[in-house]
């Protein structure tokens, strides 16, 4: 069983952490599965940056979603075993408030006005929500990518709450290489006369940012083998047009543009500057001083880390340094670090390596996992 989106108001005054506040703020989410009598078999997921709650389909709302292949009944988190709940981001686009939301206080879109939102932010809207939900013990958080930053925060912050935690494809911190990235695309995206400061109307949206910057993200989710393998030199079947000597010639080129006019069509361009920004700002070592330190408040009894050799956003290091960290923190960990070649995106891409992987984890298979795992 599953419910369509769901929204939570979260009543008064929402602090924002690094300053400001917002007025009765809204959190969009979706479930499946049923609470059992214990109301201790509930999963909560934290999306990545650009994902929506719909993390799955369900009778409510047949579409697929983000995680198809992952959530559902006999599936890897098996709604008929648990309560799924997928949180969409504060500061998001789909339904959460954020920038593109109205200010009550004004009667005007937020836009620049929003606060500076931090991924600690996130954390606290999810744990209002598994309170409202009459949630006190978690069986797991998961989170890919910015989820899994997420995950961390909402850890570190609420350390009673999560009985065990799957970080995926993440890290404690962005590191510069993954920050000059964003950096960037948010600079693209301001570049573009259209975005007018942050105060665009909805009818002259800033296109040619948001498809620029979509473009470098595509190329930052996925590896350098994977585009030889899947465009090596083939040439676009669409006519060149006459006297464009730079016109889209090669296959890669029209799969960039195909993603990029997709994204432009979905995502707020505010909306991904604040989310963009918030992944830059974390850093897990500011709960305590050191990454040892705030990783010695958690109390998950079970850490699930999973890394891919090729993904360049969040290389396998920053893992394997979660692993570590975990294991010198006294915590049960595990450590699968994955051949994909779909690098980054291998989360969503590579079904056939990380659904075996969650099964054994979700299924409490531990002989299983541990002949998965790497040594740290």
């Amino acid at each position: 069983m599953g419910e369509a989106r769901q929204f939570l108001t979260l009543p008064g005054r929402f602090q924002m952490r690094q300053g400001g506040e917002l007025q009765s703020p809204v959190i969009a989410y979706e479930t499946w599965g049923e609470l059992n009598a214990h109301r201790d078999n509930a999963v909560l997921i934290f999306t990545g940056m650009s994902p929506s709650a719909h993390a799955a389909s369900s009778p409510a709302d047949p579409a697929p979603g983000w995680w198809e292949e992952m959530v559902g009944p006999s599936k890897p988190i098996d709604t008929n075993r648990f309560f799924v709940i997928c949180v969409n981001s504060l500061g998001s686009c789909f339904g959460s408030t954020g920038p593109a939301s109205i200010n009550p206080d004004t009667g005007e879109p937020y836009r620049l006005t929003f606060p500076v939102l931090n991924l600690e932010d996130v954390a606290t809207a999810g744990k209002r929500l598994v309170d409202s939900l009459g949630i006190s013990s978690l069986y797991s958080v998961v989170g890919p990518s910015m989820g899994g930053m997420s995950t961390l925060a909402f850890a570190v912050l609420f350390p009673e709450m999560a009985r065990s935690l799957v970080l995926i494809s993440t890290g404690a911190r962005s590191l510069p290489f993954a920050t000059a990235l964003r950096s960037l695309q948010r600079e693209m995206i301001r570049k573009d006369p259209d975005w007018q400061g942050g105060d665009y109307p909805l009818d002259a949206v800033p296109i040619t940012g948001m498809r620029l910057a979509r473009k470098l993200g595509m190329i930052t989710y996925r590896s350098a083998e994977e585009w030889e393998r899947r465009f090596g030199r083939e040439r676009t079947a669409a006519e060149r047009k006459s006297g464009d000597g730079f016109a889209l010639d090669f296959e890669v080129e029209s799969y960039l543009e195909h993603q990029a006019q997709k994204f432009t069509g979905q995502f707020d361009a505010n909306c991904y500057l604040y989310l963009s920004r918030a992944s830059d700002l974390f850093d897990l070592s500011d709960h305590g001083g050191s990454l040892q330190a705030a990783l010695r408040k958690m109390q998950a009894e079970r850490v699930l880390v999973i890394g891919v050799r090729t993904d360049f956003l969040f290389p396998i290091k920053q893992q394997y340094e979660l692993a570590h960290g975990f294991e010198h923190a006294g915590r049960r960990v595990n450590l699968v670090d994955l051949p994909s070649i779909q690098g980054h995106d291998s989360f969503l891409a590579d079904m056939d390596r990380f659904r075996p992987i969650l099964c054994d984890f979700f299924n409490g298979d531990w002989q299983a996992l541990n002949e998965r795992c790497s040594a740290f």
